[in-house]
C-alpha cells in the first residue's frame, strides 16, 4: 500500500460514531476492526522504515558520522510527518476501503 498518498486527516477531528457503525451496526466492532487495521498499517509502516533505514547501517559508525547522516534523517522525518495509522485505517473505514468479514457468512 502507499502510504505517501494517503489522505488521512494529520490532525484530530471529531467524527460522527453514527458514520462508524453503518457498516458493522455496532460501533465497538467498528473499533475492534479499527484497531486491528491500525496495527496492520502501523507493522508494515515499520517495516518499511526499517528497510530503508538498514541501508545506512554499519558497524564502523562513530557518534559523528551517525549524528550528521542527513539522508537518514529526512526520511525519518518523512515518516514523522506522515498521518497517524490510525487516522489512515479511519479514512479507509470512511472511503469503504475496507470491510469486516463475519465468521458466519
Amino acid at each position: 500500500m502507499s502510504f505517501k498518498n494517503s489522505k488521512a486527516e494529520r490532525t484530530t477531528i471529531t467524527r460522527d460514531t453514527v458514520d462508524l457503525e453503518k457498516d458493522t451496526q455496532n460501533i465497538y466492532e467498528s473499533i475492534v476492526m479499527l484497531s486491528k487495521r491500525a496495527n496492520q498499517i502501523n507493522v508494515e509502516l515499520k517495516e518499511e522504515l526499517t528497510q530503508k533505514l538498514q541501508e545506512f547501517a554499519s558497524s564502523t559508525d562513530n557518534l559523528e558520522e551517525i549524528f550528521e547522516n542527513r539522508e537518514q534523517i529526512e526520511i525519518s522525518r518523512f515518516y514523522e510527518r506522515l498521518p497517524k495509522p490510525v487516522s489512515m485505517a479511519l479514512d479507509e473505514l470512511v472511503n469503504e476501503k475496507i470491510y469486516q468479514r463475519s465468521l458466519e457468512e
